[in-house]
């Protein structure tokens, strides 16, 4: 009797990539090698809103609403010169939930804001690093574990 195996869905995931140590660079592109660094934003995407969410985000004291965050990201990409691409509302959404996902942001009440007003370097160590990133090594680990037991 073959048994029935769910989807490979993932539980979790996360991409990390290394680049070059961040020199003198500006805000704008130093928030997009964040992203690109934790897999939010792929090399050689043209799509890069989530950098100006992002950015919107970590200059704002208080909670903004979506569309706060649209009209904000929509003025710094006008004054960087940059086409206005991915600025439809639900793609908007679709970045705050992904920087929701990842544990960078929350959701109080409808506005969205830098998860507790928390430094950054805080906020990877404490939600990424040691809770998310932990509990995705700690599975892979109990696959090779199980592997050389069948050995």
């Amino acid at each position: 009797m073959v048994k029935t195996v769910s989807k490979d869905i993932p539980l979790a995931e996360i991409t990390l990539r290394k680049y070059e140590r961040p020199y003198d660079q500006g805000k704008r592109e130093l928030i997009r090698k964040l992203c690109l660094s934790i897999g939010l934003l792929q090399p050689g995407d043209s799509r890069d809103i989530v950098v100006d969410v992002l950015h919107v985000l970590i200059n704002s004291k208080d909670a903004l609403s979506s569309e706060e965050i649209k009209n904000l990201a929509i003025k710094g990409r006008e004054e960087e010169s940059l086409p206005l691409k991915g600025i439809a509302p639900s793609n908007i959404r679709r970045q705050l939930k992904r920087l929701k996902d990842i544990f960078l942001i929350e959701n109080i009440n409808n506005n969205y804001r830098i998860t507790e007003n928390e430094k950054l370097k805080k906020i990877f160590e404490d939600k990424i690093q040691n809770y998310y990133l932990s509990s995705i090594l700690d599975r892979v680990k109990d696959y090779f574990d199980i592997l050389d037991d069948k050995k």
